[in-house]
This record gives C-alpha cells, structure tokens and sequence, in this order.
C-alpha cells in the first residue's frame, strides 16, 4: 500500500530557513490590539486565490493563500491543499517578510525518506497523501513570528478528462475561516469553441451565495468567477465560522464540427478523437461479485441496489451473466443470455437472493467469467459485432484457492489473451489495490475504488454508465511514419459514448506542411474510418513575451492597445492600426492535388497613403507616387503580351504587359488588373537587389 499513502512527490523547502534560526527564533512582544475579525488562535488568513488557466483541457492552477500572525508570539501556520489525483505539482515557494523560499518537487521513490529526513533537521517540508475520492493533500506547516505575513504559492497542472460527455475541472474549497478576499477564477480558451459551461458548488444552497457566482463563454473564451464576500462566506448572519467546505466542480464541453481535432504547438500536435451520433455496439457483460463474509452489512446491500438498477438500464440487444465467488464459485446461468425483459427479472430475482459468505476466491471467480465469455464467441453465440467486458468487484484479498497476486494476473492475462478489458472495482481500504489496478491496466480495463459511503451504490452505477456505451472497438490512429515520433499510445480496446481519445506526439520535420490522420474502429454495424488532414500552418499575435496561436479555421477578431487583427476562416487576415493603415494577409488554396503549387500567402496593402514618406522595404517604397514613363509598346516573344520600354529612377528597363489579380475589395475572387512586369527580379526598380529583401525567419 506504499503508493497509496505516499504518492507522487515530496517537496522540501530549502534548508536557508532552518540554517538562517528563523523556526527557533524568539517571539517579539508585541503591544495589545484589537484582532480583525476572521482571526483565528492569532492567524489571519486575509486572501485565498485559486486562478485556473485552460487551454485545450490543460489546466495550469495556482493557489495562492496570504496570512499574518496577529498574535504576540510565534505561530505555527498550516497550508493545506487538495489536489485531483491526476495533477502533478510544478512549484511552490513561502515567502516570509518578503523573502522567497522555493521548493524541490521530488519523484515518489525517493519521497517518503527525504521528507523525513527533512522533518529530522528541523526544516520544513510538505508531502503529498491520498485524500478521498478523487483527491490528494499537499500539507506544509512553518513557524511564523508575530506579527510577520507569510504567502503560500501551489501550482499544479492536470490535463482534463472527458467523462460522460464533460470536462471536469475539481476543486476542493475549505478556507476554515472567513477570509477578507476570497476567489476562484477559471479562463477557458478552446480552439474549437465551447459549446456548454456550468459551475457548482455543495457549499451554495441558497441565492444569497449563489449571487457570487458568475459563469459566461462566448465562441472560444469561457469564465467562471466566484467572489463570495465575508458575509457571504457566515454560515448564518451572525457567525464568525464559514460555510465554504465543498467541492467546487467546473465542466464544460466543445464544439464539434468534426470527429477529429488536431492542434499544433512548436512541433508538438495532440490529436482529440470524440466521434458523436455512432450507434452503441452490443455488449456481453459478466458481473464477477465478491459475496464473501466481509461484504455483509451495508456493503452487500449497497453492491444489489446497484446491480438491480444496472439490470434495469442494460439494452436488449445487450447479453449478460453474473457470477458470484466466496469460498467457491457461484454462476446464475451457466452460458451468457441475452437481456430480454424476461431474462432481466430473473436476473433481478437472483441478485435480491444474494447473501454473503465464506472466503474470497477471486482468481476462479475471474477465470470463470473469462472462459465463459471466449467460449460464447469461440461458438457464435453472441453477435459478431459486440464486444466483450469482465466487472470485478471486490472488497478484500484473495484468501483461498490460489491467493498468489502474480499468479491471479498472470492466469487472468493469459485466458484474456488481450481480446477484451477487465475492470476492477475495489470496495473499500482493506485490499490490495495496488494488485487489482495493475491487473486490470496490463488487460486494457482500469481499477476504480469504491468508498465506503452512503452513496456506493451510486459509484458503482455510476462507473458502469461510463462503459455502458461503447461505440467504437479496436481502436486505432495511424499516421505516416515519417511525420511522426514519440507518440502516445494510440490503440485502444474500446471509445465509450461521452469519453474521449487523446494522442500526442513529434513532428519529425517542424516545417511540414501537412500529414494526415487516420481513425480505424469497428463500429455496431461497419468498420469505420476517420481521416483528418493535419495542418501546421498556424498565426501566431506576439505581445512581448505573450503569444496567442490561432489557425486559418478560426473566425476571431483580436483587439489591443490600437491594434485590431481579423481573422476570416480559410480566407485572410486584416491587420489593421495607427490612422486607419491596413494589412490584409490572403490565403490562397490551389487543389489539394496539385503536383507542383501548394497554397500560399499574399500580402497586400490597403490605403497606403496614410503610410509615413519614410517607409521602405519591398512593398514600402512604393507606398507613395513616384515618376515613371512607358514607350516604344511593340510585340513581344508572346503575342499576346507586348512588351515596353520603361524609365524609371534612371533606368530604362524592359517590362511585359500582362495583369494580375487584385484582393483589396474582393478577397475571394479578386479584380483584374492590367499591369506591367518588370524582369529580373525587379533589377532597376526596386532599391537595391531582391536578395536586400530576404530574411531566414520572421523571429
């Protein structure tokens, strides 16, 4: 159970506040005052921020809490957070009086021993536990001397997880006092546009508190602010404690115009697969059930409340079983059937008949299960096209039969032979679950614990409704072996309704103009395919150090200190500032199967008379009127297109006359023009010679 209770990281602050004597340094009196309210045993905590930035479902999150001792001696100050199971801290640092004091995130080998060893030396150091249902607690205490103000600074990163069609963004709120400024701000930015966004909170019942909540999203920007005021934050009018204790949950979701979405970031793509409107495919399912002595009480009612409501949601079409395993095995059918109405009630009938007894038995009550369902499709007793799932619930360890963990996964994994996941549900603390976690992850399944609490039976159900959809199998994203290294996984056993397949990977050439992306999968009625061009073409806004990255699919207009830049999907660009000076940036697409051009930029200009006389460059110079003259118009090598002798700057060139298409009005089709050329790569025109005019790269 060591990764469970010692998770992740450690992070040490470095040694200068014990070597520097500030834990033992002597308190300074101080003279008697009134303490503000909020002030508890002498601490005041006078602000609690929590800022979440997201982009394309990475959360990057800073907690940041200031206090101040008002007490008249040194006070040991507590900061507490709890973070999703699934973050990863980057940083943290204390500031004392002003000084700074960064910490060290360590991995978790070596975790439990430095900060223990830290702790010895008297220094002070935070360390990671398991903390409920989806969260861990990062803990760090310090001394602090009256009257000095300490910050507290947590940041946290998460990639978020789409479940049952949501993005779910979790955050724990318990401040244990009223605080002076209190906030949670969230800024979502999705490429593809947000399409739902919601916030709550346990803690808000009533319209008093709900008033400090606002939510708004609009094309692809989305925020949520909440900023209860401290008399918000009473737990009635007149108390001094607070009623802020309770998740805070965020979840919105995105547009999805297609299957597939492909970003690109400095050679990096990540690839998010979540098709809509598939029919689901048939599944067979066999319950594997823990009914030994263990289980009584609460435990088993809990598990057949959940198992009768499962019952009562499974498609007809669908095929099940339910095997129990105590000291022995026992099956409700000896084959799979399907989930007729009929079948379900007597399936019903058994589940309430279910009473605890005996040993646990988990590798023949998994094996059984195993060897029932390859059986059924080995004799086509099931639909060629569903698929396959083993659910094991257990709330102990194997502690009969064979009892060996590597010996249970090396039998489960060997009679699966990867043709199907098996996921594992564990009820409790008292189990290995570390053993039932790894067993389901090498057979392409998951673990999930169950919490011993008044609503397990509503995690249980809970967790099926996330399987109960499958609409993909064998699923698979291919991509051309010479674009791409360093990829994730990219095969997975099922895509269930609401879920979501994420890919990341390298692009071997950074300058590529395009790939493309395949999605194979079976559905419940055909193979299917998904392909996705992939472009790294991309319109990068610098602002100083700050970059926004859009795409030539995005229809956006940005605005900022006089400068305003619109995009129009798969047509051009306005730059527009100053005194009305414009830019329009066209982006022109030839056939994708040319097999010579490829699309390509044109940069024009619009009301170049209001540029400065001091402009130059290979458009510049000619922003203002200069003086040239055309003669002696004769044939030339094609008839169609004379040629001339033009004067200019002192020159006399040869020109051929021809036209050109100008995009200033019409940036689709563009205007005709007649024009002259100038060979030569404009020798004699221009200022200097074209090559003046080349750079490496724009940055």
């Amino acid at each position: 159970m060591a990764s469970a209770w010692w998770p992740c990281l450690i992070l040490a602050l470095l040694s200068g506040l014990a070597a520097s004597g500030f834990l033992r340094s002597p308190s300074r009196p101080l003279g008697k005052r009134s303490l503000p309210e909020g002030v508890v045993n002498g601490i005041e905590v006078y602000s609690t921020k929590i800022s979440c930035k997201v982009t394309s479902r990475f959360a990057h999150n800073v907690v940041t809490t200031r206090a101040v001792n008002r007490a008249d001696t040194a006070k040991e100050v507590s900061f507490d957070v709890e973070l999703p199971k699934t973050a990863f801290i980057t940083n943290f640092t204390l500031t004392i009086d002003g000084v700074t004091y960064p910490g060290n995130v360590k991995e978790k080998e070596v975790a439990k021993k430095q900060y223990e060893k830290a702790v010895s030396q008297g220094k002070t150091a935070g360390l990671v536990k398991a903390s409920g249902r989806k969260l861990e607690k990062f803990t760090v205490s310090v001394n602090v001397a009256a009257g000095s103000k300490v910050t507290f600074e947590l940041t946290y990163e998460e990639l978020l997880k789409r479940h049952k069609g949501k993005y779910e963004m979790y955050l724990k709120v318990q401040p244990k006092q009223l605080v002076k400024h209190f906030e949670i701000e969230a800024d979502i930015y999705e490429p593809q546009g947000i399409s739902t966004l919601d916030a709550e909170a346990s803690f808000i019942t009533n319209d008093f508190l709900g008033s400090a909540l606002t939510k708004s999203f609009s094309g692809k920007k989305g925020r949520v602010s909440f900023k209860p005021s401290m008399d918000q934050q009473r737990s009635c009018p007149t108390c001094t404690d607070s009623l802020l204790h309770g998740d805070f949950i965020i979840t919105y979701d995105v547009n999805r115009e297609s299957p597939a979405n492909v970003q690109i970031v400095n050679g990096y793509f990540v690839h998010f697969f979540a098709p809509q409107g598939l029919p689901v495919v048939p599944k067979s399912v066999v319950f594997v059930i823990d009914v030994s002595g263990s289980m009584h009480g609460r435990k088993m009612e809990q598990t057949k409340d959940a198992l009768l409501k499962i019952l009562d949601d499974m498609k007809e079409e669908d095929y099940l079983n339910i095997i129990l395993f105590s000291g022995d095995v026992t099956i409700w059918r000896d084959s799979l059937v399907q989930a007729t109405p009929e079948n379900i009630q007597e399936a019903r009938t058994f589940v309430k008949n279910i009473h605890d007894q005996g040993m646990t038995n988990i590798n023949d009550g998994l094996m059984r299960a195993i060897n029932m369902l390859n059986k059924a499709r080995e004799e086509h007793r099931v639909p060629e096209r569903s698929t396959s799932i083993v659910i094991m619930l257990t709330d102990g360890d194997a502690n009969v039969g064979e009892s060996r963990p590597e010996k249970i996964q090396e039998n489960v994994r060997n009679a699966i032979g990867g043709k199907f996941p098996l996921y594992n549900l564990g009820f409790g603390n008292n189990l290995n679950y570390n053993f039932l976690e790894s067993m389901a992850l090498e057979n392409h399944g998951l673990a999930r614990r169950i919490y011993e609490d008044s609503d397990a039976n509503l995690q249980l159900q809970g967790f099926y409704e996330e399987v109960a959809n499958p609409l993909l199998t064998g699923v698979e994203v291919e991509y051309p072996e010479n674009a791409i290294q360093d990829l994730t996984q990219n095969a997975y056993q099922h895509f269930y309704d609401g879920s979501e397949i994420v890919v990341a990977g390298r692009l071997l050439d950074e300058d590529m103009n395009n790939f493309k992306a395949d999605v194979k999968g079976h559905g419940a009625t055909s193979d299917l395919t998904f392909t996705e061009e992939v472009t790294p073409d991309k319109i990068i806004l610098w602002n100083g150090a700050a970059q926004s990255t859009l795409g030539w699919l995005d229809t956006v207009t940005v605005t900022q200190d006089g400068l305003s830049v619109t995009i129009n999907r798969k047509k051009n660009m306005v730059v527009s500032f100053g005194d009305g000076v414009t830019f329009v940036v066209v982006l022109h697409q030839v056939w994708k199967k040319h097999p010579v051009h490829q699309d390509y930029l044109g940069f024009y200009v619009v009301d170049s008379h209001r540029m400065s006389a001091q402009t130059h460059g290979l458009l510049g110079q000619f922003f203002h009127p200069f003086e040239f003259e055309v003669s002696d118009i004769h044939p030339g090598s094609d008839p169609t297109k004379p040629d001339a002798t033009m004067v200019v700057k002192n020159h006399r060139l040869t020109v051929t006359r021809g036209s050109q298409k100008d995009y200033r009005k019409d940036v689709s089709i563009g205007t005709k023009v007649a024009c002259w050329f100038v060979h030569n790569n404009g020798e004699g025109l221009i200022d200097g010679v074209h090559s003046d005019y080349i750079i490496p790269k724009l940055f």
